[in-house]
């Protein structure tokens, strides 16, 4: 098998959660969006990693390991303040958290 098949279902993958990140007005949705895309970045590295010139050495699978780590500090942290915001305002729309703004 090639690194080709790997590139397109990553590419596929990061188009899906850009659209639903980009087109959803839902902030839990959005954050699933975003986890997709990180996905994807993850399963380009390890392709990277898998298909390079020294597939013996644990970069790929070290910097996939980073990633996930920070994609869960990320989904903490999102749907942390996706909580804080629906007690007090009873929605997840999007477009009315507009005092958050500066």
């Amino acid at each position: 098998m090639t690194l080709t098949p790997y590139l397109i279902v990553a590419a596929l993958l990061f188009a899906l959660g850009l659209g639903i990140a980009l087109t959803r007005r839902n902030a839990i949705l959005v954050l699933i969006g975003i986890e997709l895309m990180l996905n994807a970045a993850n399963l380009n590295l390890i392709a990277f990693w898998r298909f390079g010139a020294h597939p013996e050495f644990m970069t790929g699978m070290l910097f996939a390991l980073f990633s996930i780590a920070v994609a869960a500090a990320e989904a903490s942290v999102g749907l942390g303040l996706v909580i804080a915001w629906y007690r007090h305002s009873k929605t997840t729309d999007l477009d009315q958290m507009t005092r958050m703004k500066g």
